[in-house]
């Protein structure tokens, strides 16, 4: 049998065990545990109206379990209408079934703390669900909790229908000059034509802060240096910000959870593990406003400074509906990612499958990420992409939006300069793409050293590598649109290609650039080819060899 035909027939930890040393064991995450002793929150006052505030009474019942050495706090059945809450060790904050835990919408009930933004310290707004250096915690059961995100977020009017965005309009806020953005409030309308209003630097009052509150939404839950956690069961909704965000914690467990989020929610990421060692997401479902699964470890300087990867995660048996990307690292990822683990995933309308982007300026490096039996489908954007030439924008281009490609200069490597490296793809299965695979790095920092196995694609464009080497694309079957060219290569060596199926192909390949090498195609038919390949700025033709 064939290496890459078996390959497409193991588990992640059979993969891993015929690769590098470096993943031949996958993580074992520490588990939370708690003692069963249950504090009910009625009997700290609380009510179970949707009117009342019940933030007092629920904060009690947890300072409570944690001062008697843990248990549970139970949320009854009901709907439940809190502040913000701040968990503590040993407890586990249980819903019951058919409870609903809904954070109140009055901006006063949020105090400003300091915090962090994409990994830059800045003030925020306290978030909904908060946890700092705390020891065994966890969120489970079966009810629903609600970040009541409408209530902070602006809305781009090119996502809502038309009756949509009167409705939206007639409900109060205001709408900015140009007509195409709508703000819950004046003061978070004002805040936004500031640059980075809520970073925290000298100069800047409280009574500054303050003015600028409304725009500083915060993330549905922040838990910053904690240890053995466990979300179980839960349904997390209607985020201000991202809903999920676990900040420099280990051993984390995230087990038949729901994330959920307006489509259009602005920052509406599902998960963003930053800077986090041993995290294991599995059994759960996202349907997000932007980027579902994400990897993060701050942003350019701040995230270097720190300088603590995102590592030893494992993710499987898990599916992404709308999102950014399914799976995602970066852009944040000043702090590097490695050792990550995604196996038996499902990606269905996500604007890209697999997302992997960065930009100068962020430094970091991101290695050892093996992937293992994915399926997508309705992707409008790319199955798989790496690109460091992130650009802060939406991965689909609204309907008439039009994008110039960015301009391709050489710049020195400093410790600014990202790295991309060593990737293990295999086993994915994409119906319906822009395009198949798309793989763009820097000239002074090209991608390296990425093996794509098992690849079955229809998409309207094939595979484009700009600036990489070291890349391997082997047992792939394409099913292309536009086939002229079914691949484009540009300024990038050491490209092989291994059983490539196609039905036809106008051309098989345009190949471009000076620094173009040692194009290798094998096991691979060309007859059903128009043409074989076209060379253009400097590229030479020796540089490809087709081999039976």
């Amino acid at each position: 049998m064939k290496w890459s035909r078996l390959i497409c027939l193991l588990s992640v930890a059979q993969f891993a065990a015929m690769l590098p040393a470096t993943a031949q064991k996958l993580p074992v995450i520490q588990q939370a545990a708690f003692k069963k002793d249950t504090f009910r929150i009625q009997s700290y006052g609380a009510k179970a109206d949707g009117i009342s505030l019940n933030t007092t009474a629920i904060q009690a019942a947890i300072d409570a379990c944690n001062k008697k050495g843990g248990g549970v706090v139970l949320i009854p059945k009901g709907f439940w209408l809190t502040g913000p809450l701040v968990l503590k060790s040993n407890v586990n904050l249980h819903l019951a079934k058919n409870s609903l835990l809904q954070f109140t919408s009055d901006f006063n009930q949020y105090k400003l703390v300091k915090s962090e933004w994409e990994g830059v310290p800045q003030m925020r707004n306290q978030s909904p669900l908060s946890a700092d250096n705390q020891q065994n915690i966890g969120i489970t059961g079966y009810g629903i909790i609600d970040g009541n995100g409408d209530a902070w977020r602006m809305v781009k009017k090119e996502k809502l229908t038309a009756s949509q965005w009167e409705t939206l309009v007639a409900s109060g806020g205001v709408v900015n000059e140009q007509g195409n953005s709508w703000f819950p409030t004046e003061k978070g309308f004002k805040a936004s034509k500031m640059k980075n209003p809520g970073v925290i630097e000298p100069g800047k009052t409280d009574e500054f802060y303050e003015s600028v509150k409304d725009f500083l939404r915060p993330n549905l839950l922040v838990f910053n240096k904690c240890k053995r956690i466990l979300f179980q069961g839960v349904t997390f909704q209607n985020s201000p910000a991202w809903c999920l965000h676990p900040l420099l914690c280990e051993d984390l467990t995230l087990r038949g959870v729901i994330v959920k989020n307006p489509w259009y929610a602005q920052n509406g990421d599902g998960i963003d593990a930053e800077s986090c060692k041993n995290v294991l997401i599995e059994d759960s479902y996202f349907d997000v406003g932007d980027d579902g699964l994400c990897i993060k470890s701050g942003r350019d300087e701040a995230g270097r400074k720190r300088g603590i990867p995102t590592e030893n995660v494992i993710i499987r048996n898990t599916t992404v509906y709308h999102a950014h990307g399914g799976f995602v690292i970066g852009s944040e990822m000043s702090g590097g990612a490695r050792n990550i683990f995604v196996e038996d995933c499902t990606f269905i309308g996500t604007d890209i499958g697999l997302r992997f982007k960065t930009t100068r300026g962020r430094g970091g490096v991101v290695e050892n990420i093996y992937v293992n039996n994915i399926n997508m489908k309705d992707i409008p954007g790319e199955a798989i992409l790496f690109d460091m030439y992130y650009a802060a924008q939406d991965p689909v281009p609204m309907a008439g939006e039009k994008r110039e490609a960015p301009k391709v200069q050489l710049l020195p490597v400093t410790e600014a300069t990202p790295v991309f490296r060593n990737f293990r793809i295999n086993n994915v299965i994409c119906d319906g793409a822009s395009k198949a695979v798309f793989v763009r790095g820097l000239p002074e920092m090209q991608i390296s050293d990425i093996e794509i196995s098992n690849l079955v694609v229809k998409a309207k464009q094939g595979i484009d590598i700009q600036e990489a080497k070291g890349i391997t694309l082997k047992n792939v079957k394409l099913e292309i649109a536009q086939t002229a060219p079914l691949i484009n290569i540009q300024n990038s060596s050491n490209i092989k290609f291994a059983g490539i199926a196609y039905e036809k192909a106008d051309r098989l390949f345009t190949i471009s650039g000076e620094g173009t090498k040692n194009i290798q195609l094998s096991g691979t038919s060309v007859t059903a080819a128009g043409e074989k390949a076209v060379f253009k700025d400097g590229a030479a033709a020796n540089v490809l060899e087709i081999k039976k």
